[in-house]
């Protein structure tokens, strides 16, 4: 059993999204989303990585950014095909800013506002965890100088620093769970990974199988962010925060960051394909930041993550693709078309 289980480690990730999960095995990407009819939707695609196409794209530490803005990229897309698969854009009438804004980019205004979320995201990621906890070990420092005629040791100053980001974090975390859309999020972002623990067992994929797994993985993104900030605070040891210029501090920390990422992303695979008592201990605060970020789902939320696994894994699941093609053919054909078949089929349950 452990050979089948090593086998399957890693061959398979996915992110929740609006209703729904996205699955990728290799070069197939699925995204399956419940609708409000209760009907789950399929939309199956290809993307190849860089670091396929690239040989330098998957150098070690290169390949850790070169995954995170692709990461990046593919999770604005899936957002966006979740939203028109459920059909957001049709329920909601547009303002004059955005027939405006539809007249000047035509087809490509998704593309335009998806890239500029993405850099306002950015300038905003690196203000909270880059700005915000240095400014404020700089006012604290401040004020011990002024009342306290000392200065902290810059070991200190670089662990306030380090702590002030997870908190940073952890408090954002919290605050957005308690939004309604993103708790049923948090709850498919579990149906995630209990479907992907049941592949990775070898167990027989359905929603009562899946349930009796964890919620928790090691390869998660969660997971991944908490690395990040940890081993910052342990790459970052070297700066000397009492006789270095702030904005010395500041451009080293941000010129560090493509490191920091690529340190942390092999530390992911690593732990992802090892599970061990080393990993299972160095992986812990990742775990313990998805008890927020997963939710346990219902098993119409597990058969939704299942959907789009099985439909990632064509050469494993070929039935899973060839009932989500019949179903579209199905749709597709002329309404006289359908009312033939349904009768031909009447005992059928296409789901």
């Amino acid at each position: 059993m452990s050979k089948e289980q090593n086998c399957r480690l890693g061959k398979v990730g996915g992110r929740a999204v609006l209703e729904g999960v996205m699955m990728k095995s290799g070069d197939n990407v699925s995204l399956a989303v419940r609708k409000e009819d209760g009907t789950i939707e399929v939309k199956n695609s290809t993307h190849v990585s860089l670091r396929k196409k690239h040989k330098i794209c998957n150098i070690p530490l290169i390949r850790g950014c070169v995954n995170m803005v692709e990461t990046l990229i593919m999770s604005m897309g899936t957002l966006e095909d979740s939203a028109n698969m459920l059909g957001i854009d049709e329920t909601e009438e547009e303002t004059k800013f955005e027939k405006w804004l539809r007249d000047k980019f035509g087809d490509k205004l998704m593309s335009v506002i998806m890239g500029i979320g993405m850099v306002l995201g950015i300038i905003l990621s690196i203000g909270l965890f880059v700005l915000l906890p240095n400014f404020a070990v700089f006012g604290i420092n401040a004020l011990c100088e002024h009342f306290g005629d000392f200065s902290l040791p810059s070991l200190a100053q670089n662990a306030v620093s380090g702590v002030l980001r997870i908190a940073i974090f952890v408090g954002y975390i919290l605050l957005v769970s308690l939004m309604k859309d993103i708790r049923r999020t948090f709850e498919y972002h579990g149906a995630e990974h209990k479907s992907i623990a049941c592949y990775e067992a070898g167990e027989e994929l359905t929603a009562e199988n899946a349930k009796k797994y964890t919620r928790f993985h090691p390869r998660c993104g969660t997971s991944f962010i908490i690395i990040v900030l940890i081993i910052s605070i342990l790459a970052t040891t070297f700066i000397n925060w009492n006789t270095w210029s702030k904005w010395a501090i500041i451009l080293t920390k941000l010129a560090m960051l493509p490191v920091i990422v690529g340190i942390s992303f092999e530390f992911l695979i690593w732990a992802g394909k090892h599970p061990n008592p080393v990993t299972k201990f160095l992986s812990a605060p990742g775990l313990w930041m998805q008890r927020i970020t997963t939710r346990e789902p219902d098993e119409g939320q597990l058969e939704v993550a299942i959907t789009a696994l099985k439909n990632a894994m064509p050469s494993e699941f070929p039935e899973a693709r060839k009932e989500n093609d019949e179903e579209k053919a199905e749709d597709a054909a002329p309404a006289e078309d359908t009312a033939d078949q349904s009768e031909d089929n009447s005992g059928c349950d296409l789901q």
